[in-house]
């Protein structure tokens, strides 16, 4: 097999509604896949239509991710946190479920996971437009949302707490 079949690459799937942005990933994702379709994609469908909804679809043939790929994608998702009204991920693969669950508190819209056989559950999922409830809306179980800044700073201990005398 050549380095250029192995080449991951982004399919654009067809037949969505304007505001969808549907993909699935072939391959060895790496950053120029990300730079020359997904991240344009996106950035054009916003400019378009404000919000969208992103479906990500990993293949049955999907390899994994480059480094820049990752950063690229946690760029693209950094930079438009509040710009996605749904994401629907779609994947069998254990360590991506994982990272979706990690991440998903951080974002403003409604995130779910599918697994390959509920494609088609996560098709009409990203499709509907009715108003998202307020509130927790994250259905990926997590068991907690990730909790402010200020509660990790550990308390200010007295002078003589932090170091006992000897």
């Amino acid at each position: 097999m050549s380095a250029q079949s192995e080449k991951g690459r982004f399919e654009i799937l067809e037949g969505f509604p304007a505001d969808v942005v549907a993909i699935r990933a072939h391959g060895l994702i790496d950053r120029e896949a990300y730079e020359k379709t997904l991240i344009p994609l996106v950035e054009e469908r916003i400019e378009r239509e404000g919000k969208v909804k992103l479906l990500y679809v990993i293949g049955e043939d999907f390899k994994g991710f480059t480094a820049g790929a990752a950063w690229d994608d946690a760029r693209l998702g950094l930079l438009h946190l509040a710009d996605f009204a749904r994401i629907a991920v779609v994947t069998d693969v254990e360590w991506i479920r994982l990272g979706v669950k990690l991440f998903a508190p951080l974002l403003r819209g409604r995130v779910r996971l599918f697994s390959r056989s509920e494609l088609e559950e996560a098709e009409r999922w990203i499709c509907e437009n009715r108003p998202e409830p307020e509130g927790d809306a994250i259905p990926v179980a997590a068991d907690h949302k990730i909790p402010p800044l200020e509660d990790m700073i550990p308390p200010v201990l007295e002078e003589e707490e932090k170091f006992p005398p000897a």
